[in-house]
């Protein structure tokens, strides 16, 4: 799809390195403006040397340090933004870690809750700073970072899970509290990226993300992974007006016809089509439970 984002500002976290690098370039490609945040202030300036010649008329790239799991320093990133664009039009959480690897009983209690707080609070924390803003200007558009851990259990790597999952649930419910405002709100999954993240995974090793996660991660670095354009294609698509009345949904990069959602508006906007759901026994062919 050819889309542009030209007129458009971006706020994108931890977009030092990974999937958030490849993020973006996308945005600075599709023509936005973008301020980048990441804890690493020298690999952020790395990203902007990379980004800041591609920029067309008008178009910035800045950066700064953040730790959006601090309430002042998100605080502060979305009033830097507003300083130097006067307007945001998108905010990307793309920050994110695995935490602490092993049994619940023996990980790191501290490195669990740092977890939950970066992944969970610290997305939640850069939404309450923007969102007075998105409301004033009646529109905006809000793209969070998902994973495996939203929509199946990550055993050995409980904190990662529960915060995914926590994060696409209060997307869901920030869409509903924003509909009438012009604010759409959705969650992404982008496959399974060769990142450093699965690096983490393939030095915990089997003991401490047990063994099936561990052959699988293996697989994957050796086949490649998920391509990580497509996700940044998707993340693209739901910053522009062709995604415009997308709302609450969580949507796979790889897997789901993204490209032809916008035909299908009125189904998506009456219906739980991609959102986290409890499953019932008729919904797998069994008779039991029914009333």
């Amino acid at each position: 799809m050819s889309i542009s984002l030209a007129g458009r500002t971006a706020i994108i976290t931890g977009a030092n390195q990974g999937f958030g690098q490849v993020l973006a370039r996308a945005f600075v490609q599709a023509g936005a403006s973008v301020m980048l945040c990441a804890r690493t202030e020298a690999k952020l300036v790395e990203v902007v040397t990379d980004l800041r010649p591609l920029c067309g008329a008008g178009q910035q790239v800045l950066a700064m340090p953040a730790d959006v799991s601090k309430r002042e320093e998100a605080d502060e990133l979305v009033s830097s933004a507003f300083a130097a664009f006067s307007r945001v039009h998108i905010l990307v959480n793309n920050a994110g870690v695995y935490g602490p690897k092993g049994p619940i009983e023996r990980v790191d209690w501290d490195d669990w809750i740092r977890t939950i707080n970066i992944n969970l609070l610290g997305s939640i924390l850069t939404v309450r700073a923007l969102l007075p803003h998105l409301r004033a200007q009646h529109y905006g558009k809000i793209i969070q970072l998902s994973g495996g851990g939203a929509t199946s259990p990550l055993p050995f790597i409980s904190a990662y899970a529960a915060s995914k999952a926590g994060i696409v649930r209060f997307m869901e419910t920030l869409a509903e509290e924003v509909r009438a405002d012009g604010i759409d709100v959705n969650s992404i999954a982008p496959g399974a990226l060769n990142t450093r993240l699965l690096d983490e995974v393939l030095e915990a090793g089997p003991d401490k993300v047990g063994e099936a996660f561990y052959d699988r991660a293996l697989r994957q670095k050796s086949e490649g992974g998920a391509p990580p354009e497509r996700g940044a294609a998707l993340a693209v698509f739901l910053a522009s007006s062709q995604s415009d009345g997308i709302t609450g949904k969580l949507i796979s990069a790889l897997w789901d016809p993204w490209e032809e959602l916008p035909g299908h508006i009125d189904e998506l906007k009456n219906s739980d089509i991609y959102t986290l759901r409890r499953i019932l026994p008729n919904d797998r062919g069994c008779t039991w439970g029914e009333k």
